[in-house]
């Protein structure tokens, strides 16, 4: 049974998703559903006010129902917090129309567009608009309000009729398995460690604020920091504004220029204290949010935009991004299992290397994975005419970042650049030796970088239908796209070969540009993408496993506290299985467990 839903609730210019998460809004004082539109398979969608939702909603078999809307972690979160019911799938055509079309808005307004481009009968209204910042609404808005809605339900019907026959199915169960992890939450916040870590956050800024000696509004502002800087005789680190062009403070924490600004200067590391702590509230405001958000039950969604990036990768969203959660973040380990649960936490190993070498056919770099060498340090003794082990911690990390930099065309200025961001001074010459001597030690690499090109090249020359034109193992040439080995494409949207020879495409309304070593990565960060995201679908069907997260390159589930290690085991197992249209791929995953998300 299909159940195409779509809910009307109360906003205005302060409580709306424009200016809250979905768990602070729905939380809000002020929330409440006007309604909902439902459409029962293929019969005439129907409007329920108020008084009629919940009788709606319950009349619905929803342990046989696949739920059908346009942006469900929003309905589904609704339905499953508000209403307590559970469909047996969900179905988001707003991340359908990110995978198909990526980069473009996934506006109902826009896909509705895209889908229709001839049809104007297929068009979003604007009646919403009529009932913004009116609590209860009078009849005549209600009926404005019941048609605009009915209007969005059969549009969102529509378009799932036209994207699901060529959307693959794999990709159908990875966005119910993403939203079933927002709307079925299953990670508990631990709000009384949570709260103590916010405010010992507020008490360590408030006092770095108070010994800088200097006022709130200096350390915030740019310019009045600069002025500063220069009243006690300091050289202000510039660098070049990438929007304007012009020369500006290089106070940015991640500004190399800043960093050693500040090393030079450890006199004033009290002031500068005070600066970040004015300038960085992100821990303050993500403990708080972690507060808000959590559910009934204290469970905290997971907040994961399926297919966020062009290659596929997931993007964090709802205010709160668990993808860029430090390792060494007190707040992961305010993320907890349930009574009896532990969470298991397993990583796949330099998935992207791997991916590289297996693509390009580097058969001696396989071979070292397949061994499992360190792979670092052996790159690291190349350059170094010596034995480096693990205890050689710059030397490796040197080594490191070759191996994990040097594979999609970087050149020995960013190389070196890339090296001091990480506090480690090495010289242009030397940098220029680790290009030269990783391209000649694996050569097959920088042949993937043409062959990807010659890949996206063939793309321009087909026409629209057109499914085979070039192949190469798991990667097949159709109109301005890559077609990836689960049936989804890396898609290059008005690809275009420009006057100087060089390939353009359109990301959103950004013009991109485009290469070898570009494409290649793009390729490889989709495979890469496939990879976890199987083993993820692999891991939700063993009984005794909920994937409840994924961050990265890392698999995140919930199961029993009996026998860990043989969980972890079964686990890590799965993400060591290659797939099958990468059966040589030699994977490897690392992990542990704990109450907590310590890893």
């Amino acid at each position: 049974m299909l159940i195409t839903l779509d809910f009307e609730s109360y906003y205005d210019p302060k409580v709306s998703l424009t200016k809250m998460s979905v768990m602070e809004y729905i939380k809000h004082p002020m929330f409440k559903v006007w309604g909902v539109g439902i459409k029962i398979n293929d019969e005439p969608t129907e409007w329920y006010g108020e008084d009629e939702t919940e009788a709606a909603l319950d009349d619905i078999n929803w342990e046989e129902a696949f739920l059908v809307c346009h942006n469900t972690p929003f309905d589904g979160y609704l339905l499953t917090q508000l209403y307590g019911h559970k469909p047996l799938y969900y179905i988001d055509t707003a991340a359908m129309s990110r995978g198909r079309w990526p980069g473009q808005t996934s506006r109902l307004k826009d896909v509705a567009e895209r889908c229709f481009p001839d049809d104007e009968s297929m068009r979003k209204g604007e009646e919403l608009i009529n009932a913004k910042g009116i609590y209860d609404l009078p009849p005549d808005i209600e009926e404005s309000l019941a048609g605009y809605c009915i209007q969005d339900v059969d549009l969102t019907y529509a378009i799932y009729n036209k994207l699901w026959t060529e959307f693959p199915e794999v990709e159908l169960e990875v966005i119910d398995l993403t939203t079933r992890m927002f709307c079925e939450p299953k990670i508990v916040v631990n709000v009384e460690k949570t709260q103590a870590f916010l405010d010992q956050a507020r008490i360590a800024s408030t006092t770095a604020i108070e010994q800088s000696g200097l006022d709130r509004s200096t350390l915030a502002s740019n310019q009045k920091f600069a002025a500063w800087a220069e009243e006690q005789g300091l050289k202000v680190p510039t660098k070049t504004s990438p929007t304007t062009g012009k020369t500006i403070p290089a106070f940015g924490k991640n500004d190399a220029a800043f960093r050693q600004w500040t090393q030079q200067n450890p006199e004033f590391s009290h002031v500068f204290a005070g600066r970040e702590a004015v300038k960085s509230r992100l821990n303050e405001t993500r403990a708080q949010r972690f507060i808000d958000s959590t559910n009934a039950e204290g469970c905290i969604p997971a907040p994961l935009r399926y297919y966020a990036a062009h290659t596929g990768r997931f993007g964090g969203t709802e205010k709160i991004n668990l993808q860029n959660l430090p390792r060494n973040s007190e707040l992961r380990r305010v993320l907890e299992a349930p009574e009896g649960k532990l969470m298991y936490v397993a990583d796949l190993s330099n998935i992207e290397s791997r991916m590289l070498a297996w693509l390009a056919g580097q058969d001696n770099l396989l071979e070292m994975y397949f061994y499992g060498a360190d792979v670092y340090s052996s790159f690291a003794s190349d350059l170094y005419n010596r034995p480096i082990t693990k205890a050689d911690e710059i030397e490796r990390f040197v080594g490191k970042t070759a191996i994990l930099g040097l594979g999609y065309g970087m050149g020995a200025q960013k190389f070196m650049a890339t090296l001091k961001s990480a506090n480690i001074d090495l010289p242009f010459e030397e940098c220029n030796e680790a290009v030269n001597a990783y391209r000649s030690k694996y050569p097959a690499i920088p042949a993937l970088w043409e062959q990807s090109e010659r890949i996206l090249r063939q793309t321009l020359s087909m026409k629209d239908g057109e499914k085979f034109a070039y192949q190469y193992k798991c990667l097949i040439a159709a109109p301005s796209t890559i077609m990836m080995p689960n049936g989804m494409g890396l898609r290059y949207h008005d690809l275009q070969l420009i006057s100087n020879g060089k390939l353009s495409y359109k990301s959103g309304k950004k013009t991109e540009f485009t290469y070898g070593g570009k494409i290649a990565e793009n390729i490889i960060q989709a495979l890469a993408r496939i990879v976890i995201c199987e083993q993820m679908l692999a891991i939700q069907q063993l009984p005794e496993f909920e994937v409840v997260l994924t961050v990265h390159d890392e698999i995140i589930a919930i199961s029993d506290d009996t026998n860990p290690q043989e969980r972890m085991d079964t686990m890590l197992s799965v993400m060591r299985t290659a797939p099958t249209w990468a059966s040589d791929l030699p994977l490897d995953a690392e992990g542990g467990w704990d109450k907590c998300y310590s890893k």
